[in-house]
């Protein structure tokens, strides 16, 4: 397996020789990551690890150790890279001999001194200190094998300052191949080193010189004294005298050392004290060491140290010791205080969390670190909600509020994903809340829009890091390596498992806390009075339309996508999918209702400009007003993965099924409003005809003013175009958008419908037969009219003829306004004549021969004439009144009916072609 950086590779050591304890700077590429990626550092054979300071990944500083090699590489090795190689060398120089009196800048330990004749170190005092090379002449170290002399020389050695010295295995180990000349002059050598030992000693009595005539006077004095006083008393004196002399010469050579070993023994002291310190400087140091780099941030560092001092003098006895580690002691708790209340600060990344649970965790922290921030995220993300909501609540009321940096998440390292549902008003958004942002738009929508779209903005980018930070204390992975060999990763996976249902209620509180804040700002009739009072606080003044509700439901579902996205479980997302669910409902039913109220409207924007079918505009209008409404909830009827259907629900079915019963009731009513609208509030100046349309309309252009009649006409054209054409469409729009009840909807509407068309309808007739109808009893007897008592029949009598103009003008209005609608018009107009006709005809007592041939010319002429229009009931009013007339008996009498009838229709003729052209349009339609 490849790693994952290159081998460590050393191009440069300063200085490049040296002895041992040197200071060297050694330079190259992948030194290593950090100070806890070094493993190991060698300097000819000798590891220097321990005096290694990383300084960065092409520079570390080290002390040479005392190495066997004299010259060797430099090997550096890591963890990341593993072991490296070395271009340089390093030369190793053997330090410098000194005496036990020689002047040094260093202080030498004494104790341990360096043997100059065996080159090696030997635990002897100085006094045995000899010269290195006594015979004074160049060594050169023979090739025997050293067991080889020592059986050549048994219980012998070669140190002359042994008792068992060997001049012999002397001169073999370091002279085997020196010249006799040679020796001669080694001779010569040690002759004058004997000389300078008699020189040395001659002059240590020459210094004494003093001393020696000090005691000389006192001797002469004794003998003098002796020889003047006598033996008795001289032997007191001399004994005094001696003694003073004695303590003379103690007190003059305590002067005189008294000073030398003084200062002996302070040099001693201190530099028994300096290695000391020199030995064990990390300890003394570290205290200070803590404080520098927690000041630089250097966590590791200092863990790595702290770790280090407590297996080195954790459990030490020493006083000295034990005062230095317990001032660690007290930087190191300092430093769990300070890297907890950072792990407590919000807010922060995740990052930073991970990382001062690993350090809190690497320093032995009591307690549960993780999960002390795990709780301190949770309420500061609750904090940021209802903020969020307060903040908005005052701005909806006027009042104003400082920019609060909590809610100031817009710097967000992690990039939004619910921030497409702004760019534009239309639903089709872009791909941040910030890209395409209008201004304006934050004018334009209402505050609760608002604040749900920065309430999920928040929630999405803080609950992420919220649950990934659950995730990493579950599986472990916030400790380190160390925490893992010390089985606290164990211990974290159990605590973890045993706070599952914690952290569960957790999430649904948050969950809880987003649902009831959105249905507080837009569905406050769901929440109970407490809740109200909790989650809500707004003036509603009035409910939104359904574009802004789509908006917002659009905006909870990429949430909800963004948090299924973190494999969070489907049972703590569920009551988002609740809210979704009323919000969808909601929508709908606002929708409905707004669309119901435009529908309502529709009347002010009736025109009356009537096309060649008799239709003015407002069927179409009310069809796209519908089909506008349906698309803008295509959105909210498609169901999401995981959504429930809109429709799962009784009550809402019913609810929908009234509202959209509503709605074409509405329609229905703003038609017959229209249509009985007084003469004077209809303002018909912008009317005009179709241009293809023929110009039997012209009258309307005048008079530039409808007639109710002609009203009546067109909204019966309007309500036949929408039984058959608009209802159906509007039907399979329903059924496609997924409505329920669509059948129930079509037949109360077509109900209601019909029984519109059948009031206009008769209200029509009214208008239009009655007239015809009333003036027919008068025409027929005026003139003192008598059945019993007339003349012969010369033609059609001018009544039935003024009735036979007044249908025509009633089909020329019909045909004008809807050619559709002229056989219905007619044959009930001909019903209605023909059963007054009937009636007029059995009321008369007697028919005259001449009466029975004049009513039954009337008669027949009006029937042939409107033949296409006749009914089952008019065909039997008909027949009804010619059986009332008495029959025909003569041929003569017949041929004269013919004859008048055919006059009739000659002279009609221009009248009468109305109802050929309208036979010929029934017949094609």
């Amino acid at each position: 397996m490849s790693r994952a950086r290159q081998p460590p590779l050393v191009t440069g050591i300063s200085p490049n020789e040296g002895i041992a304890w040197t200071k060297v700077t050694i330079r190259g590429e992948n030194l290593g990551t950090g100070p806890t990626d070094l493993l190991g550092l060698t300097i000819c054979g000798h590891n220097c690890l321990l005096t290694a300071e990383w300084m960065s990944a092409s520079k570390i500083v080290c002390r040479v150790g005392q190495a066997k090699n004299d010259k060797g590489d430099i090997i550096v090795t890591t963890k990341s890279g593993g072991k490296g190689t070395s271009t340089v060398s390093f030369k190793l120089l053997k330090p410098e001999k000194i005496g036990i009196l020689d002047q040094s800048a260093v202080w030498v330990d004494e104790m341990n001194y360096y043997d100059m004749r065996t080159d090696r170190n030997k635990g002897i005092p100085p006094l045995s200190l000899r010269p290195a090379n006594p015979l004074g002449i160049e060594i050169d170290k023979g090739r025997f094998p050293q067991k080889d002399l020592e059986s050549l020389f048994p219980g012998m050695s070669a140190d002359f300052t042994s008792e068992n010295f060997s001049a012999a295995w002397y001169l073999i180990e370091n002279h085997s191949t020196t010249s006799f000349d040679q020796l001669k002059t080694a001779v010569v050598n040690l002759k004058k080193q004997a000389n300078k030992k008699n020189e040395g000693s001659l002059a240590y009595v020459k210094g004494g010189l003093s001393t020696f005539f000090e005691a000389q006077d006192a001797l002469s004095a004794i003998h003098q004294k002796l020889e003047a006083d006598g033996t008795e008393k001289v032997e007191g004196s001399m004994t005094q005298k001696l003694e003073n002399v004695l303590n003379r010469a103690s007190n003059t050579a305590d002067t005189l050392f008294q000073e030398v070993l003084g200062r002996k023994d302070k040099a001693d002291s201190t530099r028994n004290a300096l290695n000391v310190l020199q030995r064990f400087k990390f300890l003394f140091n570290l205290p200070l060491n803590i404080e520098r780099n927690i000041q630089k941030g250097d966590y590791d560092v200092v863990i790595n140290d702290y770790e280090k001092a407590k297996s080195l003098f954790g459990k030490t006895e020493v006083q000295v010791f034990k005062k230095y580690y317990a001032e660690v002691e007290t930087r190191i708790e300092a430093l769990r205080e300070l890297l907890l209340d950072k792990l407590l600060e919000t807010p922060s990344t995740l990052h930073d969390q991970k990382r001062y649970i690993r350090y809190l965790s690497d320093l032995h922290a009591p307690g549960d670190p993780a999960w002390q921030c795990i709780g301190a995220q949770h309420q500061w993300i609750l904090q940021l909600m209802h903020n969020c909501k307060e903040s908005y609540v005052k701005e909806q009321k006027g009042i104003a509020l400082l920019h609060s940096p909590m809610l100031d998440l817009d710097s967000d390292v992690r990039p939004s994903p619910i921030g497409h549902l702004s760019q534009t008003a239309s639903l089709k958004r872009g791909s941040s809340f910030q890209s395409g942002r209008d201004d304006a738009w934050r004018y334009k929508a209402p505050q609760q829009v608002v604040f749900v779209e920065k309430l999920t903005k928040l929630v999405v980018s803080q609950l992420p890091n919220f649950w990934k930070l659950w995730v990493s204390y579950v599986n472990g992975s916030l400790f380190s390596e160390t925490a893992e060999k010390s089985g606290q990763m164990e211990r974290s996976k159990k605590n973890a498992r045993q706070r599952q249902n914690d952290f569960k209620k957790m999430i649904q509180e948050v969950m809880h806390s987003l649902v009831k804040l959105i249905r507080g700002a837009l569905l406050p009739f769901s929440l109970r009075e407490g809740e109200l009072r909790q989650y809500g606080g707004w003036e509603m003044k009035s409910e939104l339309s359904g574009q802004w509700l789509t908006h917002v439901i659009q905006t909870v579902r990429l949430s909800s996508e963004s948090l299924t996205a973190l494999e969070i479980p489907n049972d703590m997302l569920q009551i988002i999918q609740d809210l979704i669910l009323d919000l969808r409902v909601r929508c709908i039913i606002v929708t409905l209702q707004h669309t119901a109220e435009d529908i309502k409207r529709l009347a002010e924007k009736e025109d009356w400009v009537v096309d060649n079918e008799g239709l003015t505009s407002l069927p179409s209008q009310f069809e796209q007003c519908i089909i506008r409404s349906l698309q803008s909830l295509k959105t909210v009827l498609d169901c999401k993965p995981g959504e429930a259907s809109v429709f799962q629900h009784q009550k809402t079915q019913e609810d929908v099924c009234q509202l959209s019963i509503g709605i074409m009731q509405g329609f229905i009513d703003c038609l017959e409003q229209l249509s009985t609208k007084p003469d004077g509030d209809i303002d018909t100046s912008h009317l005009s005809a179709d241009v293809s349309s023929p110009d039997l309309f012209g009258s309307i252009h005048e008079e530039s003013s409808l007639s109710s009649e002609q009203r009546l006409l067109i909204a019966l054209s309007n309500c036949r175009y929408l039984e058959r054409h608009t209802f159906l469409n509007i039907a399979e729009h329903f059924e496609k958008h997924g409505f329920q009840g669509v059948d129930k909807i079509t037949q109360v509407s077509m109900e209601s419908l019909k029984e519109l068309d059948q009031r206009l309808f008769e209200m029509y007739i009214e208008f239009k037969a009655d007239p015809i109808v009333g003036s027919l009893e008068p025409g027929i007897y005026a003139g003192y009219f008598d059945w019993k008592d007339c003349l012969i029949p010369t033609g059609v009598r001018n009544y039935l003829k003024e009735a036979l103009v007044n249908i025509i003008a009633v089909h020329a209005e019909v045909f004008t306004i809807s050619k559709d609608l002229v056989p219905r018009v007619m044959s009930r107009v001909v019903e209605a004549v023909s059963e007054e006709l009937s009636r007029l005809m059995q009321c008369v007592s007697s028919f005259s021969k001449n009466g029975a041939l004049q009513a039954k010319l009337e008669i027949c002429a009006l029937r042939d004439t409107v033949a296409i229009y006749l009914t089952p009931e008019s065909k039997s009013s008909f027949k009804q009144a010619l059986e009332a007339l008495p029959q025909l008996s003569s041929g003569t009498d017949r041929k004269l009916l013919e004859e008048l009838l055919n006059k009739f229709k000659s002279s009609m003729h221009l009248q009468l072609t109305c109802f050929q052209a309208s036979s010929s349009a029934m017949m094609k339609t």
